[in-house]
């Protein structure tokens, strides 16, 4: 089984307008979209979507938190969050005639010391039934910077395999704890590294440099071109061919649970690597966040390019 750790959990609404989005102007929404948010809960949907039996937990709070575990029964997918007393956030996403997106994100609401140990307790149970975690997105405020370090700690010391994508001190304080696999995006190894990334040279160096501090795998997405990987395995890149891009949002969520459910499935990094740019792919050709048409993964998958570097 597959474990999606979600904290700062959400109601996510994707509103697609037929026009651009002007400030001060009353817009009105063509179509809308509803799903159960935040980063992680985007990975369980995409893991479930691949096959595999997936567990989503976190924190959930009042009148949204009870709508989220609706909608995740709904994409039967099974949960077991601790509750809160606040309320779960809710984050808009949307989507103009051009397909630009424009994100407004609520801060989650405030988790109490008494509702984080709690948490701490049912996930180490979770943990014995369970052979891959992924920690994904931001954390509440009521909880230390290093949250992260200490689940990865629990994953690891349990012999589990354990994937973190995050950013900032999340991010920063959770590589202490080397987890399986990290997913950075170039500012962010700027930011760990504290040097300057202006080309794909010093993208592959920065990976190495990662990799080389006890990071097993690290994955950089390129977005268009498909993502590079850094293992003891070597140095690769997945690159699928050219796509029309429908909507962008969540493909690295969708990359995250396919490398998640290559390591369930015991592939090689490789084979991992060239699944998951498949499915990232395949959802940036839908216009629901963490979603993809098997289809569409199956036919990507023949025409990717693998490149050792």
């Amino acid at each position: 089984m597959i474990t999606t750790i979600t904290l700062n959990v959400s109601v996510d609404k994707a509103y697609h307008i037929n026009e651009t989005v002007e400030s001060g102007k009353v817009i009105r929404v063509a179509t809308c979209n509803m799903t159960a948010g935040g980063k992680g809960l985007n990975v369980s949907r995409v893991i479930k979507m691949c096959g595999e039996d997936v567990l989503a937990t976190g924190f959930v709070g009042g009148h949204t938190g009870a709508l989220v575990e609706d909608l995740l029964q709904k994409d039967e997918i099974k949960s077991k969050f601790v509750h809160t007393k606040g309320e779960t956030r809710n984050c808009i996403n949307i989507l103009d005639q051009d397909n630009v997106s424009t994100e407004f994100l609520e801060p989650g609401a405030p988790v109490s010391e008494e509702e984080k140990n709690l948490f701490i307790k049912e996930f180490d149970e979770i943990l014995d039934k369970t052979n891959v975690v992924t920690i994904s997105g931001s954390s509440p405020q009521g909880l230390d910077k290093d949250i992260y370090r200490v689940l990865i700690d629990m994953v690891k010391k349990k012999g589990k395999k354990v994937i973190l994508d995050t950013s900032g001190e999340l991010l920063k304080e959770g590589i202490k704890a080397c987890p399986t696999m990290i997913k950075p995006n170039s500012e962010e190894m700027e930011s760990l590294l504290g040097v300057g990334i202006n080309n794909r040279e010093e993208i592959i160096n920065s990976a190495i440099k990662l990799h080389k501090s006890g990071i097993e795998i690290v994955v950089v997405s390129l977005g268009g071109e498909g993502a590079l990987l850094v293992s003891e395995d070597g140095i690769y890149q997945g690159k699928p061919p050219k796509i029309e891009a429908v909507n962008t949002v969540g493909c690295g969520d969708s990359m995250v649970a396919a490398f998640a459910v290559g390591f369930e499935r015991g592939y090689s990094p490789v084979e991992s690597l060239k699944y998951a740019v498949s499915v990232s792919a395949a959802n940036a050709l839908t216009s629901s966040t963490g979603s993809f048409i098997k289809e569409d993964a199956y036919k990507i998958f023949e025409d990717i390019k693998i490149i050792k570097i």
